[in-house]
Parts: structure tokens; C-alpha cells; sequence
């Protein structure tokens, strides 16, 4: 069976920048093992299928899919495939904002989509589950080992380095330069090995400069690459940051996240934070900007 697919390129205003994430807007049809072969073709670090939503009051439901495995949750997939669904018609955006609700296997994700002239301009989710400590991390000494980076080159202070989810856990590693951020060359044969105890495959190394946020993201997901943009991930840092007093307690805080610069496809992802007069973080939504690339048919195995 032929399916239609459109691709995007995320978290970008400009088109073979951000992250690229193919959609098939219309999945029925196709098996979680269908799923799984196409999105290994499209060899893109997320590809989604759209399905009708289980309950009526949803907008849709979403399967999200890498070359290696099906993610209950991620950034770039849900905000891309929004927009590429009301680029096409098949979500009305008659106002300025439109609010939807994918489900998704981390369970309901809100997302509100801004158009001009009923185009869309830009989405952004909320997530469905609020940031979280996860495992202990490793020690700075073996992370750094890891990034083939001085130990110098990550912060050493307590609960600097630590395992965050918001449906995912990544490895949040700040460091202490931009350099250090360029230079960072994770390794193979250490990846696994050290990430063992902290129950994650994905690694966010980023400096901050007290403007904006510098980040790269390194996952084991089956072979060892980069992520040019990663919403999932921008998701935890939010919730990072402000643990670590980078946003004001009782306020909502704006951070810009500038990411896959190093690898030669530039993104910007914008993370909105809030947090209760306590510190307590009580919400976190990421968005940006998306452009549609290509469009096609695929058969189905």
C-alpha cells in the first residue's frame, strides 16, 4: 500500500537547517513493525505517523519512531508534526493560536500552534510529564573521558552533571566554554559503558552564557551520532536551569537554545519555564519555527 509523506526541516526558519523529520499524516493501516521498517528507509532521527485519536476530544494520536526503536515522547517530532499538519489543511488554524492535544505514549501533549493569515508560524508543546531527577549520574572525571574533554573543560560543582526526564532521561553535562562545546568528540567505546548506571543513552552537553544556551546532544540509538535540535531534551534543561537558580522563582522565564551550529545545521528552540515562589517548576513548553522540504509516496513492506 502507497502512503503520502511530507518531510520538514525543525526548529528552523530556513530550509537544510534544524532537524529534519519526515510525517505521514494519514498511518492507518500500517503495523508497529511497518512503522518501524519505514522510518529505518527514511534513516532521519524521527519519523511520525499519524493516526485518528483513541478519544474524540484529542486532535490526533502520534507514533513516533528513530531508525532503532519507537519513543514514547519527543520534541521535534511533536512540534514538527504539528506544523506540518496545519501547513496542509489538516488542522484548521482560523485564529492567531490555535491549541491542539496529540496523544502520544508518554500520554497527552498540548500543543499550541501561531499562524499568520492562517499559515502557521510557529508551534510549541507542553509537556505531559514535568522534568525529574533520574539515576546518578557518573562522575565528572568519566563523562569528560567520555567527550574526549579535559576534566577542566565540565563543571565539577554538586549536582552540576545530572539524569533528567520529562519522558526521556538525558545526561545534562554543563561546561565550562564554547570551546569545550566544539570540541566535545564523544566516544564509542566509552558511551555505553558509562551511561550504564544512569539508565540513558542520550548525552546534552551545553554552555550557557548567560544570554542564551549553547548545546549539543550525542545518542546511542543503535549507532553512536549527533541531533541537530531536540526538543525533548530542551525540555529538561528547562527544568535544569531552573533547579540550578537560572530562572527566577514565582515567574515564567524564556531561554533561548541555539543548537547543531557544530554540525552545520543551525536551530533554535525557545524554552519557556515556569516556576512557583518556591522554586518548584510547574510548567515547561518549547516551540519554533518549521519549513516543509519535500513530499513524496512510500510503500509500505
Amino acid at each position: 500500500m502507497k502512503y503520502q509523506f511530507h518531510t520538514a526541516d525543525v526548529f528552523t526558519q530556513r530550509r537544510f537547517g534544524g532537524n529534519p523529520l519526515a510525517v505521514i499524516p494519514d498511518a492507518r493501516g500500517l503495523t508497529a513493525t511497518q512503522m518501524a521498517t519505514l522510518a529505518r528507509e527514511f534513516n532521519l532521527s524521527e519519523t511520525v505517523f499519524v493516526l485518528p485519536p483513541a478519544d474524540p476530544a484529542n486532535t490526533r494520536r502520534l507514533h513516533i519512531f528513530t531508525p532503532g526503536r519507537e519513543l514514547p515522547f519527543a520534541g521535534h517530532p511533536t512540534v514538527g508534526a504539528a506544523f506540518v499538519l496545519a501547513a496542509l489543511g489538516e488542522i484548521a488554524t482560523p485564529t492567531v493560536e490555535t491549541r491542539i492535544v496529540f496523544e502520544e505514549g508518554v500520554g497527552l501533549v498540548p500543543v499550541t500552534i501561531r499562524s499568520r493569515d492562517g499559515a502557521p508560524q510557529f508551534t510549541q508543546l507542553t509537556v505531559a510529564q514535568l522534568p525529574t531527577l533520574g539515576a546518578p549520574p557518573p562522575s565528572a572525571a568519566a563523562v569528560a573521558a567520555m567527550l574526549s574533554l579535559s576534566p577542566d573543560d565540565v563543571l565539577h560543582e554538586e549536582n552540576a552533571i545530572q539524569t533528567v526526564s520529562c519522558g526521556i532521561p538525558f545526561l545534562m553535562v554543563p561546561l565550562r566554554s564554547r570551546e569545550a562545546l566544539r570540541d566535545a568528540k564523544p566516544r564509542a567505546d566509552l558511551f555505553r559503558a558509562t551511561l550504564g548506571p544512569s539508565k540513558t543513552t542520550e548525552v546534552y552537553v551545553f554552555w550557557d552564557d548567560g544570554a542564551r544556551v549553547h548545546a549539543r546532544m550525542f545518542v546511542l540509538d543503535p549507532e553512536l551520532k549527533e541531533d541537530p535540535a531536540t526538543g525533548s531534551a530542551c525540555a529538561c534543561l528547562g527544568g535544569y536551569l531552573a533547579w540550578h537558580g537560572r530562572t527566577p522563582r514565582g515567574s515564567t522565564s524564556t531561554i533561548r537554545v541555539e543548537q547543531g551550529v557544530d554540525m552545520g545545521r543551525p536551530s533554535v528552540l525557545e524554552v519557556e519555564v515556569d516556576t512557583a515562589p518556591d522554586g518548584g517548576v510547574t510548567g515547561v513548553r518549547v516551540g519554533g519555527a518549521s519549513v516543509l522540504v519535500a513530499e513524496g509516496s512510500i510503500y509500505s513492506a
